[in-house]
């Protein structure tokens, strides 16, 4: 007589293993989320830092200042080519507005002022703070006397 071999799973085996893998997901969850948050804060504040070092290097190579203003709606600025020197848009000059929430729509700023980039490559001291809603956690693009552009 012929005996039935063992090849393969049981479906009580099948069954605990999907119930294991249930368990870590529903744990790990969570801790993704919280981590795709901070990527967005950090893709954020990188996003912003790059613009305000265009933003110099344009003041440079143009010898033309350079503004950037930061909007009142916490999620969108204005690069503005100030040819005339008078900071008014209706010369002009050339503009562009960039929107973080677009790529970023849990992350918001505030600035402690809006920067100047002059032609020799200084500029006015400002601080951005980029704030996620989902964690509370915030990062800083800092503008220095001098030009220089970082993130802390």
């Amino acid at each position: 007589m012929k005996r039935f071999s063992k090849i393969g799973f049981t479906l009580i085996e099948l069954m605990i293993v999907i119930a294991i893998m249930g368990i870590v997901s529903a744990i790990a969850a969570p801790n993704f989320m919280n981590y795709m948050a901070e990527r967005r804060l950090n893709g954020a504040a990188r996003m912003v830092m790059s613009d305000l070092m265009a933003a110099r290097q344009k003041a440079v190579t143009q010898n033309n200042e350079f503004k950037v203003f930061f909007d009142v709606n916490n999620h969108a600025y204005t690069i503005l080519d100030d040819n005339n020197g008078n900071g008014s848009a209706d010369t002009g000059e050339t503009t562009e507005v960039r929107d973080i929430q677009q790529d970023y729509y849990d992350v918001t700023f505030t600035a402690s002022g809006n920067p100047i980039f002059f032609p020799r490559g200084t500029a006015s001291n400002k601080t951005v703070t980029l704030t996620s809603s989902r964690t509370g956690t915030s990062k800083q693009v800092k503008v220095a006397i001098t030009g220089r552009v970082m993130i802390n």
